[in-house]
C-alpha cells in the first residue's frame, strides 16, 4: 500500500505509516507522474485534485486534511469510484480564535468595546456558527447571513447581505468559494459592495478563501480613502499576493488562521480514521493521545471575565500580531509565503490553557469561550 502525503500535514508520517508505505512530497509539486503508482493521496488545499491529476492512476482513496474542498473535483472522484474524505470543521476553533484575537486587538488599539459593535457573520457553517456562539457569550450582537442555508431552512433568523452592509460594524467572511449557482461567492465583496458601505469606519475580516474578496477592488477602495480596518488571512492570488494591499491592511497573515496544532492534528486524524475505515481497519485514534503539553498550561485569574481579561488570556495563548509581523518581514523572500506556512510554529488553541478562577460565573464563561476553567 503506497500513500502519497503532503509534507506539511502534521503527524502524517507517523500515522499513515501504520497503514502502508508513506511517500512525503511538496503539495504544490504533486503531479500525475509521481502519483501514478500510489494507492492513496492525502493533500491540503494547495493541491488541485481532478481528472488531469488522477486519470490512469491506481489511487482508490483521496483525503484532504482541510475543511474546504474547492480544490477537489468531488463529482469526478465519485463518477470513477474513488473514495473521498475531507475534514469539515477541523480548524473551526482555530479560525474563530484568530478572529477573536483580531477583534480584541483592534478594540484595544482603537478604544472601543466589542459589546457596542454589531458583527455580521457571512457564512454560517462550522466556523460561522461557533463564532456566533462565542460572541453571544461575550454579549456581542450578531447578524447572520447564509442564503444557501436559509433556502434549506437550516437558519431561521437570517439577514440579507444588504442589511449586514448597512448595519454591521464588522463583516467577517466564512463561506466556501463557489463560482456557479444562485449564491456565487467569488468576488462576493466587490466594488459595488465596498461602495455601499456607510461612511463610518467598518472592519472587514476574511479568513475563508482569498477570491471571496476582489483584492483589486479592495485596494482601490483603500487608496480612495475608504474608512476600513482590514484583516486578511487569505489572498487572491496566493502565494504571490498584492504587496500594495498588504501594505494597507491592519493585519495580514499567510493563510494560517486555521493553523492551530489542534486543528491540524484534528484534520489529520479525521482523514486517518476515514482511510482506516475504508481499509476495513477498526482502529480509531483521538486527539488526546497525540498532542504534546503546551508551553503555558495553567494560570490563575481573579475577578470578572471582561474584554480586557479575555484579551490577556487569549493573547497568552495566541497573538496574531506575531504572524502579521512575520509575513511583512518574509514576503519579499523567495517562496516566503509558502515557507511561513511550512515552518509555522505550534500554535495552540484556548482549550490548552487551564484557568483557575475564584468564582463559578467566571469559570462558566471561560468554558463557553473555549478555555478549560476550574473554581478554587
Amino acid at each position: 500500500m503506497k500513500i502519497l502525503v503532503d509534507e506539511n500535514i502534521p503527524y502524517a508520517q507517523a500515522l499513515f505509516s501504520r497503514l502502508g508505505e508513506v511517500q512525503i512530497v511538496n503539495g504544490r509539486e504533486i503531479t500525475a507522474l509521481n502519483i501514478l503508482a500510489a494507492d492513496a493521496l492525502i493533500v491540503r488545499s494547495v493541491t488541485r485534485v481532478d481528472q488531469s491529476l488522477l486519470d490512469g492512476s491506481l489511487v482508490q482513496f483521496v483525503g484532504t486534511a482541510t475543511a474546504g474542498i474547492d480544490h477537489v473535483d468531488k463529482d469526478w472522484l465519485e463518477q470513477v469510484g474513488i473514495r473521498f474524505s475531507s475534514a469539515p470543521g477541523c480548524n473551526a476553533i482555530a479560525v474563530v480564535e484568530y478572529v477573536f484575537s483580531a477583534l480584541l486587538w483592534l478594540a484595544q488599539r482603537d478604544g472601543f468595546d466589542l459589546r457596542d459593535k454589531t458583527v455580521g457573520i457571512i457564512g454560517v457553517g462550522h466556523v460561522g456558527r461557533l463564532l456566533h456562539q462565542r460572541l453571544y457569550t461575550l454579549g456581542v450582537r450578531t447578524l447572520l447571513c447564509d442564503p444557501p442555508q436559509a433556502d434549506a431552512g437550516v437558519i431561521d433568523d437570517w439577514q440579507s447581505m444588504e442589511k449586514l452592509v448597512a448595519e454591521a460594524d464588522v463583516l467577517t467572511l466564512h463561506t466556501p468559494l463557489t463560482y456557479h449557482g444562485p449564491h456565487t461567492t467569488w468576488h462576493l465583496v466587490n466594488e459595488d459592495l465596498l461602495s455601499a458601505l456607510p461612511s463610518a469606519k467598518r472592519i472587514l475580516i476574511n479568513t475563508c478563501r482569498g477570491a471571496v474578496v476582489d483584492n483589486l477592488a479592495l485596494l482601490r477602495a483603500l487608496e480612495g480613502g475608504k474608512l476600513l480596518s482590514i484583516v486578511l488571512d487569505v489572498w487572491d492570488p496566493e502565494p504571490d499576493l498584492l504587496l500594495p494591499l498588504l501594505a494597507r491592511v491592519d493585519i495580514g497573515t499567510a493563510h494560517i488562521a486555521g493553523y492551530s496544532l489542534e486543528g491540524k492534528v484534528r484534520g489529520t486524524l479525521q482523514i486517518f480514521n476515514a482511510y482506516s475505515t475504508f481499509l476495513g481497519i477498526s482502529e480509531q485514534l483521538n486527539l488526546s493521545t497525540i498532542l504534546p503539553a503546551p508551553i503555558v498550561e495553567r494560570v490563575r485569574w481573579r475577578g470578572a471575565i471582561d474584554e480586557d481579561a479575555l484579551r490577556r488570556l487569549a493573547h497568552l495563548v495566541y497573538d496574531l500580531r506575531r504572524d502579521d509581523m512575520l509575513l511583512r518581514r518574509t514576503i519579499h523572500l523567495p517562496r516566503g509565503f509558502d515557507q511561513l506556512r511550512k515552518s509555522y510554529f505550534e500554535r495552540r488553541e484556548w482549550s490548552s490553557l487551564y484557568v483557575d478562577t475564584d468564582n463559578s460565573t467566571s469559570a462558566d464563561k471561560l468554558i463557553k469561550l473555549g478555555f478549560h476553567a476550574l473554581t478554587n
